[in-house]
């Protein structure tokens, strides 16, 4: 979500057959990196990684910085774009 130049992310429980801007079954919080704020539902979110729901690795870095579960950080890694050649 958000705008250009204007990130704003919602943390949702989604299917993994789900596209990923598409469906999802719950909203859990919403995180704004510009200006380092946040809300989450900490019971929600507990609850739901209890059910074995898999968590992003950035998301799993900001719940470990929010103080929501316990842990070491991941280490994210970035994928390359492949850039065409025309």
């Amino acid at each position: 979500m958000g705008k250009r130049n204007r990130p704003y992310f919602r943390i949702v429980v989604t299917e993994r057959s789900f596209p990923p801007k598409g469906k999802f079954i719950e909203k859990l919080g919403f995180w704004d990196p510009i200006k380092k704020v946040g809300n989450f539902d900490e019971k929600r979110i507990k609850y739901w990684i209890e059910k074995g729901a898999q968590v992003s690795d950035s998301c799993w870095n900001l719940f470990v910085k929010k103080g929501i579960i316990k842990g070491k950080k991941r280490k994210i890694q970035i994928v390359q774009k492949k850039k065409d050649k025309k």
